[in-house]
C-alpha cells in the first residue's frame, strides 16, 4: 500500500469512527488525514514531512471547526436559579431585617429588592435573584 493510500484509508476510519462514536472531533483528523493523503498524490514526501503536514492540516481544522461550533447556550439546569427566577413569592413574616417568603411549599430567607420599600404579610412579589440560600424579592 502506498503512503497516500495509507493517509486516504486513515482519514476515512477516522471519518467512520466520527460517525459511530460522535464528539466531533475526529472529524477534523480525518479531513486532515485525507488531505495529507491528497497532498502525497501531488508531491512526495518523507514520513516526517508527512506528519507535519498531517499536523498542520489538523491544526487548521480544529481552529475551523472551533470557530463554527455554535455558541452553547447558558446552561440554566440545575442552577440554584434555574427554579426559583421569576416565582411567585408570598410573604409570610415581615419586619425591617427578617423577611421570609414562601415559595411553592418551601419558605426561605428573603430580602427585599432595591427598589422595593417594605414588605406585607400575605404580599406576591416575585423572585428576582438568589443570593446563597437568601431570595431576592420584589
Amino acid at each position: 500500500m502506498t503512503a497516500p493510500a495509507i493517509w486516504l484509508v486513515a482519514g476515512m476510519a477516522l471519518l467512520v469512527a466520527e460517525v459511530l462514536i460522535p464528539g466531533v472531533f475526529m472529524m477534523w483528523l480525518g479531513i486532515a488525514a485525507l488531505g495529507t493523503g491528497a497532498l502525497l498524490q501531488w508531491q512526495d514526501m518523507e514520513f516526517a514531512w508527512q506528519v507535519l503536514a498531517f499536523a498542520l492540516l489538523a491544526a487548521i481544522a480544529l481552529g475551523i471547526g472551533v470557530r463554527i461550533r455554535p455558541a452553547r447556550p447558558h446552561a440554566t439546569l440545575n442552577t440554584k436559579e434555574a427554579g426559583l427566577l421569576n416565582r411567585s413569592a408570598r410573604v409570610i413574616v415581615a419586619g425591617t431585617h427578617d423577611i421570609r417568603v414562601r415559595v411553592g411549599d418551601t419558605d426561605w430567607t428573603a430580602r427585599l429588592a432595591h427598589n422595593v420599600p417594605q414588605a406585607i404579610v400575605g404580599a406576591e412579589l416575585k423572585v428576582v435573584g438568589v443570593d446563597g440560600t437568601t431570595l431576592i424579592v420584589g
